[in-house]
């Protein structure tokens, strides 16, 4: 998950979308890290790639410290891509301010950032948190103002603006995550859906009694809670989220459904089993007194229909390809998580 964040390379060139006009591979705020012989993230690939990857090449083979650099890509014209459209590109060399941005944005990863950086004139870079206090760098009174005034909002967009001088600035928004699952269960299915997982745009709170169950490496998107009372993480969650339940024991499965489906805000639940399974534990639930509309929002089976193949990777492809459906949805709407 964000490559271009957690590489900490340098030196290296940070390459933002700064600006899109019609039609573009990536959106506004897009990122990728380049170094002389790696790069990390995408802006899309296609020739506007290539062009960007030669640019950062080229300023960190300068012999002389590059100054951020602020280019215009008609993709259509000049580049032959059949998007058509036009992107803005900013280049900063990954220096002293800017350093320190990125550094103090790794270990935020989760709260929402805004990273402010001079386009024009000497190097200067800032960050503030999503009220406007400043967190890392330097930023003058009518900087701060910047921020205040074009920062509202959590549209995942970047933007330029320009001081009272003139001078150009690139206010950037770095969201955290929105997508929360809390995976229960670290079996071979939990396992292969925390590796598909640990690329995309999502936090993962991964739950089983069994430490030594637990992989040594981890994706940096990844929490593991080793305990003896996992229901407990149902409630500590936060609201909206997503459940996976997947354990390997039914009598803890049934516990966790139950709890899940006792407490409000659930995103999604999402049960691992069979039709039989699912008929089981509905006759155990309407025992208990849940009601109808609350058990019909357990999803059982899971992964997407059609995809019958058992292996572990392949459910985890589908599992998490249902789950992006489920999150882009939530995204989309004006209040989710609310069931």
């Amino acid at each position: 998950m964000n490559d271009w964040l957690t590489a900490a390379t340098v030196p290296a060139v940070l390459v933002t979308v700064a600006k899109v006009e019609g039609s573009a591979p990536r959106e506004s705020g897009t990122k990728m890290l380049v170094t002389a012989d790696m790069q990390f993230d995408t802006i899309g690939g296609g020739h506007l790639e290539l062009r960007a990857v030669d640019m950062a090449r080229a300023m960190l083979g300068a012999s002389t410290q590059p100054a951020v650099q602020y280019e215009r890509f008609p993709l259509g014209p000049s580049l032959g891509q059949c998007c058509g459209g036009v992107v803005w590109l900013s280049f900063e060399p990954v220096q002293d301010a800017l350093a320190a941005v990125l550094d103090a944005l790794r270990q935020r990863r989760n709260e929402d950032s805004w990273r402010l950086s001079a386009i024009d004139g000497a190097p200067a870079s800032a960050l503030f948190d999503a009220q406007g206090g400043l967190l890392a760098g330097e930023a003058a009174p009518s900087l701060l103002a910047l921020v205040h005034d074009h920062g509202g909002g959590t549209a995942a967009v970047a933007r330029v603006v320009a001081d009272d001088g003139g001078r150009r600035w690139l206010i950037d928004l770095v969201l955290a995550p929105r997508a929360h699952l809390v995976l229960f269960g670290a079996g071979h299915v939990g396992a292969a859906i925390v590796r598909a997982l640990g690329e995309l745009p999502c936090r993962v709170t991964w739950v089983d009694e069994r430490e030594e169950m637990f992989p040594a490496d981890l994706p940096p998107n990844v929490t593991v809670e080793a305990t003896d009372a996992p229901e407990a993480l149902v409630a500590a969650a936060p609201p909206g989220s997503s459940y996976l339940v997947m354990t390997h024991s039914h009598p803890l499965d049934q516990r966790l459904t139950e709890a899940i489906l006792a407490r409000g805000q659930v995103g999604w639940f999402g049960l691992i089993g069979s039709k039989t399974k699912r008929m089981q534990f509905e006759h155990r639930l309407q025992a208990r007194g849940f009601a109808q509309e609350r058990i019909a929002a357990m999803v059982c089976p899971v992964g997407l229909p059609g995809i019958t193949n058992k292996a572990p990777a392949v459910i985890a492809a589908s599992v998490c390809a249902q789950l992006l459906t489920v999150w882009e949805a939530q995204a989309a709407s004006p209040s989710p998580g609310k069931n």
